[in-house]
């Protein structure tokens, strides 16, 4: 199965659940995808979040602080599906929480709550087999990260095993804004279309219109994280919502800019 994206590219919007607070991320979410996200990734808080960088860190540790756990993300997602029904919608996370709350468990409760995928950041896919199982059973999409310094036959296992759609890094490293794309990403997409007809999202460091532009070039979606989270972080809880979608609205430029 493949994830929807309603758009050229595709918008995944990143959002850690539980910052500013539940609430407010729910009215973020949907004032996002009213704004034109095809996607909404919910970042699960936590501890130590070695894949992102200080923005998001930052986030996970208030979310943390005020008590969120991988129980309220997932109700919460159960709310964002009840609100708008037709989005994507993928539980963002690490290993660990899943551990302690159950893999069996985790799955029958993300389905509950109609997500259509999960992303799990540090588990790889050679140590997935149990994962993959338990998705297949009910019917969620496992969304697997793809690095510019993945050998092929991890490309190929990634890319045969994903669905929904696959998350291309654009740099090796951790989240965060960047000022401009290196050839990396497009070269890391054209490697993983050998083995999959999936759309591919890019991420790690997409903060501006430029950079969703360039992504269009090459790929289907563009994943932003890091930079809504920070805008985020500076705003109040009663003008994030709007300042986040006044921030989708003006990463998407005019057809004619697309293509050029």
């Amino acid at each position: 199965m493949a994830i929807a994206f309603n758009h050229k590219p595709g918008l995944v919007v990143y959002l850690t659940a539980g910052d500013p607070s539940l609430e407010a991320t729910r009215a973020i979410a949907i004032a996002a995808i009213d704004a034109g996200a095809d996607v909404i990734e919910l970042g699960v808080p936590f501890s130590d979040p070695l894949a992102d960088g200080p923005v998001i860190q930052r986030a996970s540790e208030r979310a943390v602080a005020r008590g969120t756990r991988l129980k309220d993300v997932l109700e919460l997602a159960g709310q964002i599906r009840a609100a708008r029904p037709l989005a994507g919608l993928v539980i963002f996370t690490y290993l660990n929480p899943i551990l302690r709350f159950g893999m069996h468990k985790f799955v029958d409760t993300a389905a509950a709550a109609s997500a259509d995928g999960v992303l799990v950041t540090d588990l790889i896919i050679e140590e997935a087999g149990e994962y993959l199982a338990e998705m297949e059973r009910a019917g969620l999409a496992p969304i697997f990260l793809a690095a510019p310094t993945s050998p092929d036959a991890r490309l190929e296992a990634i890319a045969t095993h994903s669905r929904g759609f696959v998350y291309a890094i654009s740099r090796v490293g951790i989240t965060g804004t960047q000022q401009s794309l290196t050839g990396d990403a497009r070269a890391l997409v054209e490697r993983i279309r050998r083995w999959t007809g999936l759309p591919v999202a890019v991420g790690f460091g997409i903060s501006n219109a430029e950079h969703v532009a360039q992504v269009a070039q090459f790929a289907d979606a563009a994943v932003v994280g890091s930079a809504i989270v920070e805008l985020i972080e500076h705003s109040t809880t009663e003008t994030a919502s709007g300042a986040v979608a006044r921030f989708i609205k003006g990463l998407r430029l005019p057809e004619a800019a697309l293509a050029r």
